[in-house]
């Protein structure tokens, strides 16, 4: 099942210009990379460059928890969801895990404003 998995990759290039081009890119066995998607207008920064080609990556997955798959695989969503299922910890441990770290709180009332890289989270 594992096989099943797209491995594509979203990376940034720098135009003449100084305009900023996202560009999708799968491995084709091994070794070899071809792109497969570049954004049609450059972005005037790296993050907002960076930002559109995630999101054109996420427009091609059907379902983000198990990612983008092959065509050649059509239950490969259903094969996962069920062995994910089955190995899922309980909801009490779950909802555990979820809580915030009691240090959270404070590290982020110390930096306020910080923009976090991309804009998709805390940086660590």
């Amino acid at each position: 099942m594992p096989a099943d998995l797209r491995l594509i990759a979203v990376h940034v290039e720098e135009d003449s210009a100084g305009g900023f081009e996202w560009v999708l890119s799968e491995r084709d066995g091994r070794t070899a990379w071809g792109e497969i998607q570049r954004s049609a207008s450059a972005a005037g920064t790296y993050k907002d460059a960076m930002a559109g080609g995630l999101v054109a990556l996420e427009a091609m997955v059907e379902d983000l928890d198990i990612g983008p798959r092959s065509s050649t695989a059509p239950h490969a969503s259903h094969a996962f969801r069920a062995a994910r299922a089955a190995h899922a910890p309980s909801a009490a441990k779950r909802a555990a895990t979820e809580r915030e770290p009691s240090g959270a709180a404070e590290a982020e009332q110390k930096t306020p404003g910080k923009p976090s890289p991309f804009g998709f989270g805390p940086a660590v």
